[in-house]
Parts: structure tokens; C-alpha cells; sequence
């Protein structure tokens, strides 16, 4: 647990007051808190964790509120692979099992670059899948593989098992530096799955 600071010191309620001051000091009004200028001092570790299916837990115990785990989400930073609450005074570590964000739903709309895939977080923000928030494929303990959409700043959305397979169903194959792949394009950019043989001796 953190020694000192609003954050540290203080139960869910403080935490949650902190956090809505960091909030209110944003001056993009209703944007999110502009954390990437924010370098506080380190305070300790918190006792909260964001489980790999995008539950979030203070001491142990589920949040139940979504609007508080939506708040807590909008001052995540990750730095040199770990994910901290940051406000402007102070940085405290939490443990991330996986990403920290789920992308839960998924839309297909059409741009000016044809096909453009939009993903709803767990936290209600809509992502756009193109050449600033990408699509990656990790590969699965189960053999197949796991989707993650950039969500912003280094912080990534595990996208659900179900969109997962929308996503096989509208995969198609592609030439990349000479090698038959297998991908979903979104916004004029190609995602690589995998290499279409191995996609192929799969089905």
C-alpha cells in the first residue's frame, strides 16, 4: 500500500475524491485528464488490481460502480510495462493481470478508406481501428490467439473471445513483405492474424 498522499492513505472514498480532482484539473473540460504531463512522485503500490476479464478490485473487493471504475480508468498510465493511477502530486502502482481494458463490442462502418472497424472498452470509450489504434495478435494459451486493440498511450484493450471469431469471419488473405498473410483491414490498414497456411490448415 502507498505511505503517504491523498491516493495512499485514504480508503475508496478518498481515492475516488483524489481522483475527481485530477479529474476537474483537466483543462480539456470534458476530455480526459492530460496524464501524459503529469510526472508526480512515486507513493507506493495501491491494492488494486484489474483482473484479465476487466474486473477491478480495491483490497480484494470487486468495484461495483461502473461510473467509479470509468473514473479510476481515465488517470491509468502505463510506464516501462507497469500501469499507475496518476494525478498531478502523486503516481501509485496497481497490478494489471492482462490489458486493462476489454473491447466489447464492435461496429463496422465505412470511411473514405472503405471498412472501418469501431470497438467499445468496458469503460464505454469507442475506439477506431486504423494506423493510430492498431489491432495485434498475441498468441493464446489455448493455441489460438488473443486480439488487442491500442487504446491509447501504451494502453491496450483485450478484445472478447466472441468479437474474436467476427473478426476470423471477416479476415481475408493478403501479401505482406512477400508472405501470404492472414488480417482484417480497417481504415485503409491491414492487420496480420497469422500466416494464411497455417490459418488454413486450421479450418
Amino acid at each position: 500500500m502507498a505511505k503517504q498522499g491523498q491516493i495512499g492513505n485514504q480508503g475508496l472514498e478518498g481515492l475516488t475524491a483524489a481522483v475527481r480532482d485530477a479529474a476537474n484539473a483537466s483543462p480539456a473540460a470534458k476530455g480526459l485528464p492530460p496524464v501524459h504531463l503529469w510526472n508526480p512522485p512515486f507513493c507506493g503500490d495501491l491494492d488494486m488490481r484489474i483482473a484479465s476479464d476487466g474486473t477491478w478490485f480495491y483490497m480484494g473487493t470487486p468495484i461495483g460502480r461502473p461510473a467509479l471504475v470509468r473514473l479510476f480508468s481515465t488517470i491509468l498510465k502505463r510506464e516501462d510495462g507497469k500501469h499507475f493511477l496518476v494525478t498531478p502530486v502523486e503516481k501509485v502502482g496497481i497490478r494489471v493481470d492482462d490489458a486493462p481494458f476489454l473491447a466489447v463490442e464492435m461496429l463496422k462502418e465505412t470511411d473514405s478508406r472503405g471498412r472501418l472497424l469501431r470497438f467499445r472498452t468496458n469503460v464505454d470509450d469507442w475506439v477506431a481501428c486504423d494506423s493510430g489504434h492498431r489491432l495485434r495478435f498475441e498468441a493464446a494459451a489455448d493455441g489460438g490467439l488473443t486480439p488487442y486493440l491500442h487504446v491509447r498511450a501504451d494502453l491496450w484493450a483485450k478484445v472478447t473471445r466472441a468479437l474474436y471469431y467476427d473478426l476470423v469471419d471477416m479476415g481475408e488473405e493478403r501479401v505482406v513483405d512477400g508472405r501470404p498473410m492472414f488480417g482484417i483491414a480497417s481504415s485503409g490498414e491491414f492487420f496480420a492474424m497469422a500466416d494464411a497456411e497455417q490459418v488454413r490448415g486450421a479450418l
